[in-house]
C-alpha cells in the first residue's frame, strides 16, 4: 500500500484516515489492477497512477456495516456468547442442544462442547 499526504501526530500514532481504491484503467503495473491508498479528505482524486503515471479511476468500494445480532443469531453463525451471572458464575445464552446452561468455574463438564461448533 502506497501513503501520501500525510504524517504521525505528535504521540506516534497513524492518524485516522480514508483508504481509497484505484483500478488502473488499462495495463496493470506492480501495483496491481486495483490498489489502495490513504489519503486525507481534502487530497484530489488520483487521475494517474502514483507509481507507473498510467491512467487510473477511483473505485467505490462496499462498506462494512455490522449490526448488533440477537443470541439465536449469534448461535446459528457458531459463536457461543456467556453472560456473567456470578462470581465464577456465567449463563450460556447460545446454549445447544445438550450443552449446559450455566457454566461454573472449577467444573469442567459445564464447559460448552467447542466439537458441536467446529469441525476439521
Amino acid at each position: 500500500m502506497i501513503k501520501t499526504g500525510w504524517k504521525k501526530s505528535e504521540d506516534g500514532r497513524d492518524p485516522v484516515m480514508p483508504i481509497y481504491e484505484y483500478e488502473h484503467v488499462e495495463t496493470p503495473c506492480p501495483l496491481g489492477r486495483v490498489f489502495e491508498l490513504r489519503q486525507t479528505l481534502a487530497e484530489e482524486i488520483l487521475s494517474r497512477c502514483p507509481a507507473c503515471g498510467a491512467a487510473v479511476k477511483k473505485v467505490i468500494s462496499r462498506t462494512n456495516v455490522s449490526t448488533p445480532k440477537t443470541n439465536s443469531e449469534l448461535r446459528d453463525l457458531g459463536f457461543t456468547k456467556l453472560v456473567r451471572r456470578d462470581n465464577g458464575v456465567y449463563e450460556n445464552v447460545t446454549a445447544r442442544n445438550g450443552d449446559s446452561r450455566y457454566m461454573v468455574s472449577g467444573k469442567p463438564e459445564t464447559v460448552p462442547n467447542i466439537k458441536k461448533t467446529v469441525s476439521d
